[in-house]
């Protein structure tokens, strides 16, 4: 199964977050995902002007296992797995403090502040959806509150457990960091869930708000009793390094969930294989040549000397004919860069991608009709005015060699793509353009148009569920699906993104 999540990263990059989900019963699970990206064709976006090199300049992929998967009140619980294994790992390196132990540590309260960063986050989604009934919002906060109020208490408690002679300050402060991290993610969604109250405007909500207010204010007042950094309203200064510091111990924390993966380019030894052959051609053409003429002519002749020279001409053409030819090729049949998916230098999986501007006319008919399905307008699919890039990406995940990473149980992988559209937006009007009309008094009047620039994104995502690695569209044990987003985007950026559905 492949999960999506798409957002607006920043003004200008999509993120995509996709979530290979693999099956425990199968140990090969494979995954490819047709990226379709319709482009304007009078943003100037060709093969020509747009090369590959540019395009994964413009695309950054980041590759981290899928967190395992708790509830909030789950592990709040005094028998929850993430808090046993935390104070298990405590209690071992206060009776034996080697490094061995510390790792062990370090690498408990690292997954333990994921897996309550990302329990946190799916309560704060699941309160803010439209599915909850109004009636159980007020009761979902509430048990939010109490939630993280225990998760909290247990974290705090269990410094008790190495508070002692054999474990170093420099140890110590990880615990600090796992502290500081879990209380800033906790304030950030309590704000979250009481801007979406706020947003409702439902005075039964008060009840619940308040709740939220008060969890806030505890955490504020520990943070400064931490010397933990809190906001400030008249400190730019003081904000800048809270905003740098919590960066950095977003990365601290998630560490060990990234993967290491080194790209390289796919199919390299058959291309300088090729482009010999294509070398090869051509002077097998020069010399047949120059040994025919040779005869005829002689050696040392005004004819010989020119023919040698058109056929070394020809021969040069004939060579980057052939090297083009045989490039076509090898990208249809393969990507243009692969690599191991390594954990811990574990070998857990491969990753292979490609890029290619496709013609409208390759483009299949089911691709088409998701494109077109919900237009704007019904003249859009009969101007054909769209370049089309197929990013391409095959995901191949060894479900043994997960599990044998930790005790922990991860689900897949996530690839975190975000696509930087600031080359798309060169050859853009300006985002207001003037429109002069009549007034109903029979002046002119001139009102400011908003110019925007429709992009059209179909992904394809298919998964093969009989562990063979089939990907081929005549397998019967294929999983395909289709999403479409279409993207507004301005000279200012991106305006907007929405799932067509």
């Amino acid at each position: 199964m492949i999960d999506i999540i798409t957002k607006i990263h920043d003004r200008f990059s999509i993120e995509f977050k996709m979530g290979f989900v693999t099956r425990r019963k199968l140990r090969r699970n494979d995954f490819s995902v047709y990226m379709w990206i319709f482009v304007p064709k009078s943003l100037g976006i060709s093969s020509d002007s747009y090369s590959n090199s540019d395009f994964y300049q413009d695309v950054k992929s980041n590759v981290r296992l899928i967190t395992p998967r708790f509830l909030l009140r789950e592990i709040a619980g005094g028998s929850a797995t993430p808090l046993l294994k935390l104070r298990r790992s405590f209690e071992n390196l206060a009776l034996n403090p080697t490094r061995t132990m510390t790792a062990e540590y370090e690498y408990q309260i690292k997954m333990f502040a994921a897996i309550t960063k990302s329990a946190s986050r799916e309560e704060f989604r699941h309160i803010c959806s439209e599915r909850v009934l109004k009636e159980d919002i007020g009761w979902l906060c509430s048990q939010y509150v109490d939630s993280c109020r225990k998760i909290l208490s247990e974290y705090r408690a269990a410094r008790n457990i190495i508070n002692s002679p054999g474990v170093s300050d420099e140890t110590m402060s990880c615990w600090y960091f796992g502290d500081d991290f879990i209380s800033t993610i906790v304030q950030s969604h309590s704000v979250k869930i009481i801007g979406f109250l706020t947003g409702k405007g439902e005075r039964e909500y008060s009840a619940a708000a308040e709740g939220l207010l008060s969890l806030i204010r505890e955490e504020n007042a520990y943070r400064q009793k931490m010397d933990y950094s809190v906001l400030s309203s008249d400190d730019p200064m003081h904000n800048r390094v809270m905003l740098f510091r919590f960066g950095a111990l977003k990365k601290y924390v998630e560490s060990d969930l990234f993967t290491d993966i080194p790209k390289k380019k796919d199919g390299a030894l058959v291309e300088q294989l090729y482009f010999s052959i294509a070398a090869g051609m051509a002077m097998m053409f020069a010399t047949i040549v120059s040994f025919t003429f040779q005869q005829k002519f002689g050696n040392f002749t005004l004819p010989f000397f020119i023919i040698l020279v058109i056929s070394y001409m020809i021969k040069d053409r004939i060579k980057e004919l052939s090297r083009y030819y045989f490039a076509h090729q090898i990208g249809s049949r393969f990507f243009d860069n692969k690599a191991k998916i390594r954990v811990k230098d574990e070998i857990i999986g491969s990753i292979k991608e490609g890029m290619d501007f496709i013609p409208d006319s390759k483009v299949p008919e089911e691709v088409k009709f998701v494109r077109y399905h919900k237009r704007l307008l019904q003249v859009e699919k009969r101007i054909s005015d769209d370049r089309v890039i197929l990013y391409r990406k095959q995901v191949h995940i060894d479900r043994k060699a997960l599990s044998r990473l930790s005790d922990y149980d991860s689900s897949g992988i996530n690839d975190i793509i975000r696509l930087n559209v600031n080359s798309f937006l060169q050859k853009m009007d300006n985002p207001k353009v003037n429109v002069t009309s009549i007034a109903e008094d029979g002046t002119l009047k001139t009102v400011a148009c908003d110019k925007i620039y429709y992009m059209n994104i179909v992904l394809q995502m298919n998964y093969d569920e009989s562990g063979k690695g089939d990907l081929g569209r005549g397998n019967k044990n294929l999983s395909t699906e289709f999403k479409r987003f279409r993207v507004a985007l301005n000279r200012d950026g991106i305006d907007s993104i929405e799932e067509v559905v």
